[in-house]
């Protein structure tokens, strides 16, 4: 997990948070995040920071931003103590 932020944050500083690079490494930063279990991380990094650069650069249909869609919506939906306002996010993402 160290390592996948250092590397996120060096493609970050390089190519900057619109790249598809950048985005594709926060990308795999979210989904480990998630499957550890730490969903609210996931959950305000793919929301606030990588989905909408994604969908700026990338486009709507782009797989990158496609695939971010459905972790940000695995991780409000498989959270513990998930709300109907989880859910109601999830499906409207």
């Amino acid at each position: 997990l160290v390592l996948k932020r250092e590397i996120y944050a060096r493609y970050v500083a390089m190519l900057g948070v619109s790249h598809e690079i950048s985005i594709l490494t926060g990308s795999n930063l979210a989904a480990t995040l998630g499957q550890l279990g730490r969903y609210d991380e996931a959950t305000t990094l793919s929301r606030d920071q990588l989905l909408p650069a994604a969908r700026q650069s990338l486009g709507s249909n782009h797989h990158a931003t496609l695939t971010l869609v459905q972790n940000l919506a695995g991780n409000l939906a498989n959270k513990p103590g998930c709300t109907r306002d989880d859910l109601l996010e999830a499906e409207t993402i």
